[in-house]
């Protein structure tokens, strides 16, 4: 039996792709957090002084945005971390972590301000809509700039978990500049809940995926844009291979795909140029960087069944 793990055969080009997150997105966050935690201050500030709950509950959701970038940057820098006899893989699962965490809590706090809308329906008076708008204005930009720090990071999980958290934050900013205009032309007191009820299903409906694919991948599920079948067929039809079974994907952390597979070669091992370009070809074609593979030249017994073709 010959087996072969690509943390031998290109190396290089896994942690090629795995290098761009950290040197940009520390600085992403850092800059984030600071212009978040200081608007969450100005916003409560205001909100206490006029008594908007509008901007109240709008601070509570910066706030919790600030939480969310905190559990993610602490995701990524807990994934960079080097491998030791303990974690034999590291931490990247850190990532897989803060990306489920940040869409509970995004679920969390956008189900606080439904309540809080809901609580709000039959209010009449309206709040000094100027002061609404200032507040919630600046909220937009600080957002908005947050969110395309993140935006080039989307095929990442855990960046992409970030990048929701922001801009889901700005539409809410801009729901309450709106809902503060309208209020301040019209006087209609039952708008601004209405604006935040409508708001709030919005971003749920586009947090929903980042919460079902982050659990899934807790599960060792084969992550999104991976093919299990496809890839054991491109297994099974290469020269030499009459079988194929124990095929596993999973994900590592949000950017990196593992596999391992038994294959049966009868005539016995090709070498190590099949194996390296075996390799080449799962990374290229299917996105994993870390495949084990064994070779055996006659039937084992299988300590595991599956029957998912």
């Amino acid at each position: 039996m010959t087996a072969i793990d690509n943390a031998h055969t290109g190396h290089d080009h896994g942690h090629e792709h795995h290098h761009h997150a950290p040197k940009t997105f520390n600085r992403a966050f850092a800059v984030g957090i600071a212009l978040n935690f200081g608007f969450v201050l100005v916003e409560a500030f205001y909100g206490w002084r006029i008594n908007s709950l509008a901007l109240l509950a709008d601070a509570g959701h910066n706030l919790s945005d600030v939480a969310g970038l905190l559990v993610a940057w602490g995701g990524m820098l807990a994934g960079g971390l080097l491998p030791n006899v303990r974690h034999s893989y590291g931490w990247k699962r850190a990532s897989i972590l803060a990306a489920f965490a940040n869409a509970l809590l995004l679920l969390v706090a956008m189900g606080s301000l439904m309540w809080e809308a809901v609580g709000r329906l039959g209010t009449e008076t309206a709040p000094d809509g100027y002061t609404i708008m200032a507040v919630a204005g600046v909220g937009v930009v600080i957002n908005t700039a947050t969110a395309l720090l993140f935006m080039r990071g989307s095929d990442d999980l855990n960046i992409r978990g970030a990048f929701l958290h922001m801009a889901a934050d700005a539409l809410v900013s801009v729901g309450v500049v709106v809902s503060g205009a309208l209020a301040l032309w019209f006087g209609w007191g039952w708008l601004d809940p209405v604006v935040s009820l409508a708001i709030a299903v919005v971003i749920v409906w586009g947090t929903w995926s980042l919460f079902h694919q982050s659990l899934h991948l807790l599960f060792d599920g084969v992550p999104q844009g991976v093919s299990l079948p496809e890839v054991q067929t491109y297994l099974q039809t290469l020269p030499g291979v009459t079988g194929v079974h124990d095929l596993h994907i999973w994900a590592l952390g949000t950017s990196e795909v593992a596999m391992t597979a038994h294959l049966l070669m009868p005539d016995g091992s090709p070498g190590d140029v099949f194996l390296t370009e075996l390799a080449a070809e799962l990374r290229e074609h299917f996105g994993i960087q870390h495949p084990t593979v064994q070779i055996e030249t006659q039937a084992a017994e299988c300590g595991c069944q599956q029957h998912f073709l």
